[in-house]
């Protein structure tokens, strides 16, 4: 089941979309490849991306909510930490087994979890107050 980018999913912040939806495509990818009995030669290259998107996404998020001094900061990026703690333990799944279907599985259901409630619902929520913040600075 390929995901799709829709409207409902968008924040309205350019940057937070833009990085959302490279996320969906590379997520896609994998999925792709697991239904043409490929996962587990791309399982790795998602975990490297994954690597590289916690920690330019959340630090470019947490960003923008201190720009703002957003109220829910805390509870956020607490979020974020518990997903790096997750992302690590599938890194280290990959380092000690390899590239296993147990992984493939796993990295599926880490990030479309994530997917479906954090940006659909704690982003969302984030991205409405930046937008009102930063409307009444104009």
């Amino acid at each position: 089941m390929v995901m799709q980018w829709r409207d409902d999913l968008a924040t309205g912040v350019e940057l937070i979309d833009s990085q959302h939806q490279e996320l969906i495509a590379r997520v896609n990818r994998l999925l792709t490849a697991c239904h043409e009995g490929r996962g587990k030669a791309e399982v790795a290259d998602i975990v490297d991306f994954l690597g590289h998107y916690v920690v330019t996404h959340f630090r470019d998020e947490e960003e923008l909510q201190r720009s703002v001094a957003y109220p829910e900061y805390d509870a956020h990026k607490t979020m974020h930490e518990k997903f790096l703690a997750d992302y690590n333990q599938l890194k280290g799944q990959l380092e000690t087994e390899g590239a296993t279907v147990r992984l493939v599985v796993l990295v599926n259901k880490v990030v479309v979890d994530w997917l479906v409630h954090h940006i659909s619902r704690v982003d969302k929520a984030f991205a409405a107050y930046y937008r009102e913040q930063t409307s009444n600075k104009r």
